[in-house]
């Protein structure tokens, strides 16, 4: 769901490179054509390395995303005003956890290991998206997290369905088309909202104050402070920079905050005649990458409810190996 993670520094440099052979070059070679071409690289293809990396590393804090998204929304499921909006909400956590299983499957077929990638996450070592590490204060925050955070995913995601890795991009093609009920769920919620009390009508306003500029974060740095973007824009795996996007997100928002009759938090936000865009105040980049670095005002919280989940749910996975290796043993025996 959210990308911004391939554009953060993560780790050591990577090691030089020794001379290449000539079956490298010439595989090197194959392997730029289909880029250029627009063809799919398949799991069995030749890629290299630092491109399989930048792959699992993605669709990984994707997946971690999409998982450790379900706990901000999770928590108000039980207190939902309506049947309605309890069944709607279900069905929506449902949903981002089935979004981090198909990518968790598509990190699985570049070699990498589940357990490992859960590891990496649980140990800090992973990122997700620092949106996440916000806090959902009342209902309104579940309309808003529809509204702007999904909102901006999809802005995000669309791209990634021509994503030059296939499985990458046909996983995206599904979870672009959930996003899209979950924006126009969280919408519709809003707009109930504003048309209810004064009450609610402030409501709104604040969720809305709240969430604007860390979903304006969501696109990661200023395209020159990304530092693996021109590779991944090189390869096909990223189609439009961090900066267009915003713009993207921003130009179709703010018609939709005037439908909601809601005011975007910026004193700067106007419309330019002369780009046909609509021009929006500095980013506190100060505050993203203080988020980004684990000190969200929820990052402990949220980290330490997963880790729980996972002890919670060792004996599940203990009792699927075990029924696993007793169905394999009864398959050589009838064999």
């Amino acid at each position: 769901m959210y990308t911004q993670a391939i554009d953060i520094p993560q780790g050591k440099d990577e090691p030089k490179r020794g001379p290449r052979s000539l079956t490298e070059v010439e595989y090197e070679a194959e392997f730029d054509a289909k880029v250029a071409r627009g063809d799919f690289i398949e799991p069995k293809d030749w890629m290299p390395d630092a491109y399989r990396k930048t792959l699992v590393r993605q669709i990984s804090q994707h997946a971690h995303s999409e998982i450790v998204g379900m706990l901000p929304e999770g928590n108000w499921i039980t207190r939902a005003p309506t049947l309605k909006r309890k069944s709607i909400l279900l069905a929506k956590v449902q949903d981002e956890g089935g979004h981090g299983l198909y990518l968790y499957a598509a990190a699985e077929t570049l070699g990498a290991s589940r357990d490992d990638l859960v590891e990496a996450l649980h140990s800090g070592k992973a990122k997700y998206s620092s949106i996440f590490n916000y806090p959902t204060l009342t209902w309104a925050d579940i309309g808003v997290i529809g509204w702007l955070v999904d909102g901006a995913a999809i802005m995000n995601q669309i791209p990634l369905t021509r994503c030059s890795y296939g499985p990458y991009a046909r996983a995206m093609i599904r979870i672009c088309k959930e996003e899209s009920f979950h924006q126009r769920q969280g919408f519709d919620l809003l707009l109930t909202m504003m048309q209810g009390s004064a009450e609610q009508r402030a409501m709104v306003q604040d969720a809305t104050n709240r969430w604007w500029w860390p979903s304006l974060m969501m696109f990661g740095p200023h395209d020159k402070d990304s530092p693996h973007s021109g590779d991944s824009m090189k390869w096909g795996i990223k189609r439009i920079s961090n900066d267009d996007l915003r713009q993207k997100f921003v130009d179709a928002t703010v018609p939709q905050a005037r439908v909601l009759g809601v005011t975007l938090p910026d004193p700067l936000l106007k419309f330019n005649e002369a780009t046909g865009h609509w021009d929006f105040g500095p980013i506190d980049w100060s505050e993203f990458w203080n988020v980004v670095n684990g000190h969200g005002p929820c990052a402990k919280d949220r980290l330490a409810a997963r880790v729980k989940a996972w002890e919670d749910g060792a004996w599940v996975r203990e009792a699927a190996v075990a029924y696993a290796e007793k169905q394999a043993r009864r398959e050589r025996r009838a064999a």
